[in-house]
């Protein structure tokens, strides 16, 4: 009863923090709702650190938290937007800078072309003819592994298209291939995303 109660206060706590967004943004009130957003996320750590048995409540829980994350995403956008005109951000946006991909394990150094065989137990496949799949399901993985340390991403699914395509091109660039390796890891506490050149098929 009370993991029911907590989520129908999460429901009604982030249908109220949107609605003071939407006012934010249409310039009802002069002030972005800081204060109670901060307040519903300390709410979300606790229920996160909870251990929820019950099918219902955890797929329910899931639920609020995805629509919760794509208004997060949304709220930041404009937020940007707001700040820094539609046109820079953009922008900015298309210009964001990509970490190197990592260097190919040793065993790998001494051949050429370096590739992985094969696509690799665990790794989501990004070609340049993948859809939003890919990325969705990356995403979803690193929302999980969020959720397992109580915390919220700290990436919108915008930022992860993003990264993902421009560190696909630097890979298939590098190391010629057609297909990139993607996989989500958490090390040290930290959620990472892993990437890898791909064998190409035969």
């Amino acid at each position: 009863m009370k993991q029911e109660e907590d989520l129908d206060k999460l429901e009604e706590d982030i249908r109220k923090l949107k609605n003071k967004y939407d006012q934010f943004f249409t310039g009802i009130i002069k002030v972005p709702p800081s204060h109670d957003r901060r307040m519903l996320e300390v709410f979300i750590h606790e229920m996160n650190k909870r251990k929820v048995r019950d099918n219902s409540h955890r797929f329910r829980f899931s639920q609020l938290m995805t629509r919760y994350n794509q208004f997060r995403e949304l709220w930041g956008r404009k937020m940007r937007e707001r700040e820094e005109g539609p046109t820079d951000f953009r922008r900015r946006s298309a210009a964001l800078s990509m970490p190197t991909p990592p260097p190919p394990p040793p065993q790998m150094r001494a051949a050429s072309p370096v590739k992985s065989n094969g696509n690799g137990e665990g790794y989501v496949t990004v070609s340049a003819e993948s859809n939003g799949d890919a990325v969705r399901l990356l995403f979803a993985e690193i929302e999980r592994e969020h959720q397992k340390l109580g915390k919220l991403p700290s990436v919108t699914l915008e930022q992860l298209t993003t990264m993902v395509q421009k560190q696909t091109e630097l890979v298939r660039e590098r190391y010629h291939v057609s297909s990139v390796g993607f996989r989500v890891e958490t090390v040290d506490g930290k959620v990472k995303l892993k990437a890898k050149p791909l064998q190409d098929s035969q």
